[in-house]
C-alpha cells in the first residue's frame, strides 16, 4: 500500500528556483521512502507569492481534492511581506489548517505544519532596504500564532525558522535571486521535519 501526500503552501513549497527533486516536500518523501515508508511524491498546491487567502481560493478551485494519507502546510510569508495584520493571518490560517485536517480524513496525526522561514537574513532583503529586525519580529508573531493554533488542535508543528536564520544568508543556501532557499537549505529543513513525519506515519507501515 502506498501513501498519498498533499503539500500546501507558497514559494517555499513549490520550490521557487530549484529543480523539482530539490523541493523540500519531494526531498521529504524521498527520505521517508529510503526508510521504508511507502510515501508517494507529493501533489503540490502552491505558487510563489500566495497568501493564506490565495491558497484557500486555489484549494477551492482544485476541488474535489479527495482524501490524503498525509498533508503538510507552510503558508504566511506573503501575508507578512504585504504588511497584513497577524489577526487576519490567524483567522485564515485556522481555516487552512481545518481544511488540511479534513483532507487528511479528519486525522490530526496525519497533518504537519512547518513554520515560516525568515527571509530578512537574505541578500534580497538587504538590497531592498528591508529592516531584518522588523521582519524577524513580525514573522515571530505569525509563527507564534500558527504554533498556538496547531497546538490547540494537537497538530504537529515543526520550527525551521532558526535553521533559516542560521545560514539563510549564505550564497550556497540560496538560489540566484538571493531570496529563495536552495536545495541545500531545503535539505536542512527536511532534517527537522523528517523525524516528526516519520512518527506521524509509523502506524501506516
Amino acid at each position: 500500500m502506498t501513501l498519498d501526500y498533499l503539500a500546501l503552501g507558497d514559494s517555499y513549497t513549490i520550490g521557487e528556483g530549484v529543480p523539482a527533486n530539490d523541493r523540500w516536500p519531494v526531498q521529504l518523501a524521498h527520505a521517508l521512502r529510503a526508510e521504508g515508508m511507502p510515501l508517494e511524491d507529493p501533489r503540490i498546491i502552491a505558487t510563489t507569492g500566495w497568501t493564506t487567502d490565495e491558497l484557500l481560493a486555489a484549494m477551492d478551485a482544485a476541488e474535489p481534492l479527495g482524501d490524503w494519507d498525509f498533508v503538510t502546510l507552510l503558508i504566511g510569508v506573503n501575508n507578512q511581506y504585504r504588511g497584513r495584520d497577524v489577526d487576519d493571518y490567524r483567522r485564515e490560517f485556522t481555516t487552512a489548517l481545518e481544511r488540511a485536517q479534513r483532507l487528511a480524513g479528519g486525522r490530526v496525526d496525519r497533518v504537519l505544519v512547518v513554520s515560516i522561514p525568515d527571509w530578512g537574513v537574505t541578500p534580497f532583503a538587504t538590497a531592498n532596504g528591508k529592516d531584518p529586525a522588523r521582519i524577524a519580529r513580525e514573522l515571530d508573531a505569525y509563527n507564534a500564532a500558527a504554533r498556538e493554533i496547531s497546538a490547540a488542535r494537537s497538530i504537529a508543528f515543526v520550527d525551521i525558522t532558526p535553521v533559516s536564520r542560521d545560514r539563510g544568508g549564505e550564497p550556497a543556501m540560496l538560489v540566484d535571486d538571493g531570496l529563495h532557499p536552495s536545495g541545500a537549505m531545503y535539505s536542512r529543513w527536511v532534517e527537522r521535519v523528517l523525524p516528526v513525519a516519520r512518527r506521524l506515519l509509523e502506524g501506516t507501515r
